[in-house]
């Protein structure tokens, strides 16, 4: 029989990038008396992982739990960026309630569509907070009304229209009932959490069963699987079943067990249901794997997540520097750390490529990917990766490819660059509305393919004030050709040390990648072109030295500060012939066959088959 446990609360926090997230848990945190009176523990305190402070986004979902009014508010943080969806799916389950948060100014967006709709599919119980009330132009009333069609569009249920809403400064630490509140504390937001999120259902009687939702990794204690236990109770030393994906069981041991206190774990000698615990003893337990008494015979339902969109080649690093810098370089290691990366990252898919030598990574999205190369190229690998590109399904009416809704708000000076550029990208035009402060907001439906290298372009063609963001909108018919433009390279005919003399030959054909000194190896692209061909430079080449004098042959060579590239614009800047040579200390880009003689006879082949099918 179920009952609802009064003691414990476990509530997710889901939002849009950037609405406040982590910093609304640090508040929850600190005034919770999580802490010392004496202790400093910084800001965006769950954002422990070097990336995330970087980047300062949420990557990886987080647990923390506080105590208040006796209760047990086991909090969930997730990220909120598009490409980390699959985190959110992962760990929705966990929770009863929500924490939805929502900018005073900007309102609704995309991602809090995304992760309302999952919440509520689910059945979560909502609790809406409008963040950053202290901003001059929030807007109350208009976000408060989105908010409620947003609500309409995505309830499941009837009691989902009737949310509770409050308001928050989470920066300052305060919150309330109404908006013009200057001071206080998140007391308001701990009592709506406890009066208005229902305890979790529990069925005690029934055995014991859990399903891993996210898995953590201790040098001493091995693989750490983390759940909410469904039903039943689990006490450490008792012995366990595991369902994998295949149905198959296999019997094991619960070494320890642990709840969560604050930002850290507390061992248990026993937890019951609706507790959200962590238990090692489990080596090879996978995201979304059921743990049960032995007695159990059915698993839980699997977590379903939404398919990749987009790919790209992982391979090994045959450039001439190869091995320079990298601690892991073989196909082996590499083979080794993806497929270790797809237990834990559930929205992440791992083949084997065309050669041994060559894996297939699909994820959500370029940042997506991205993250994970730089996650790998931080623990010493050293790899190669193509250009990314979307995942192609056929479909009833042909060939399909997944498309998404573009969201820009812009200068209004920007719009007939903003049409015309994406209306090239196969985009079309779904909605315009025009503010009083002199920007335009269009929305768009794109195909992902649309998509790659254009926030390059989006950021120089808006000065840098404007603001995109995309909602996954699924997989439609094939849209047609998109010619991708970009200049052309300028690639190093030579190996060596790059001179100042050489670069500023170099210099007034394009623009550069690189400084005097870097190491260089024919076959690497140190530059764009200012044309759309590709041109072969030689920037290792030095001044002849005469002993004839002149009044200006000494004059210091001026050259242009370099424009290196980010990876994540090196991703979206690589053409199908090229590819980023990634190493611990050094992104290059490089084409793919570094011989010159070979890449200009396919470079003729390809011109001359261009001519006969339009002659065709």
């Amino acid at each position: 029989m179920t009952s609802r446990r009064p003691d414990v609360r476990n509530i997710a926090i889901i939002a849009h990038v950037d609405h406040g997230k982590t910093t609304l848990v640090d508040a929850l945190l600190k005034q919770s008396h999580v802490f010392r009176e004496n202790e400093t523990v910084g800001t965006l305190i769950l954002d422990s992982n070097p990336l995330e402070r970087e980047k300062g986004i949420t990557i990886m979902a987080k647990n923390a739990a506080v105590e208040y009014r006796g209760v047990r508010i086991n909090i969930i943080d997730t990220p909120g960026h598009a490409d980390f969806g699959g985190e959110v799916e992962r760990v929705l389950n966990m929770a009863d309630g929500c924490l939805l948060l929502i900018d005073s100014v900007e309102g609704p967006m995309p991602q809090t569509k995304f992760v309302l709709r999952k919440a509520l599919e689910i059945g979560l119980h909502a609790i809406v907070v409008v963040n950053k009330i202290d901003r001059p132009n929030s807007r109350f009333a208009e976000v408060i009304h989105e908010t409620s069609d947003l609500f309409l569009d995505l309830a499941t249920k009837d009691h989902q229209l009737d949310f509770e809403t409050l308001y928050a400064n989470a920066r300052d630490g305060y919150s309330g009932t109404s908006p013009d509140i200057t001071s206080g504390t998140m007391q308001p937001i701990l009592d709506a959490i406890v009066d208005h999120v229902p305890g979790p259902e529990i069925n005690e009687g029934a055995p014991f069963r859990m399903l891993a939702t996210t898995l953590m990794y201790d040098s001493y204690r091995g693989r750490i699987a983390v759940g909410r236990i469904t039903d039943g109770s689990i006490k450490a030393g008792e012995s366990i079943i595991r369902f994998n994906h295949e149905g198959e069981t296999s019997q094991h041991r619960v070494a320890q067990l642990f709840g969560f206190t604050g930002l850290g774990r507390v061992e248990l000698q026993e937890a019951h249901a609706g507790d959200i615990i962590a238990m090692t003893g489990i080596s090879d337990v996978l995201v979304g794997e059921t743990l049960a008494h032995p007695s159990v015979t059915e698993p839980l339902p699997v977590i379903t997540i939404e398919e990749p969109a987009m790919k790209m080649t992982f391979r090994v690093n045959d450039s001439p520097f190869a091995g320079r810098e990298g601690q892991f370089v073989t196909s082996r290691q590499i083979r080794e750390r993806l497929f270790r990366e797809v237990e834990t990252n559930v929205a992440l898919k791992v083949e084997d490529g065309e050669s041994a030598e060559q894996f297939i990574v699909s994820g959500r999205g370029e940042l997506h990917l991205a993250i994970l190369v730089e996650t790998m190229r931080r623990e010493g690998y050293e790899f190669a990766v193509t250009r990314p590109e979307v995942i192609i399904h056929d479909g009833p009416h042909g060939k399909e490819e997944p498309f998404e809704r573009l969201f820009v708000e812009a200068p209004d000076s920007s719009t007939g660059f903003l049409i015309e550029t994406l209306s090239g990208r196969k985009a079309q035009m779904v909605g315009m509305h025009q503010d009083h402060n002199g920007n335009v907001r269009l929305d768009f439906e794109v195909p992902t393919r649309g998509l790659i290298g254009f926030r390059d372009t989006f950021i120089s063609g808006t000065g840098g004030e404007g603001i995109m963001n995309t909602e996954y909108l699924g997989y439609r018919p094939w849209a047609g050709e998109i010619t991708r433009h970009r200049n052309g390279a300028l690639v190093a005919s030579e190996t060596g040390t790059a001179l100042s003399f050489g670069i500023a030959n170099a210099q007034e054909r394009g623009m550069m990648f690189i400084s005097p000194g870097d190491e260089v190896y024919g076959g690497m692209v140190v530059g764009l072109h200012a044309k759309d061909t590709d041109l072969d430079v030689n920037v290792c080449k030095a001044k002849q030295l005469t002993n004839i004098r002149s009044s200006t042959s000494d004059i210091a060579v001026k050259l242009v500060p370099p424009s290196p590239p980010s990876l994540e614009r090196s991703l979206s800047l690589i053409g199908n012939d090229e590819m980023v040579e990634v190493t611990p200390k050094t992104l290059r880009i490089r084409k793919i066959e570094l011989n010159p003689t070979i890449r200009a006879r396919e470079s003729k082949r390809q011109r001359y088959a261009a001519m006969e099918a339009a002659n065709a």
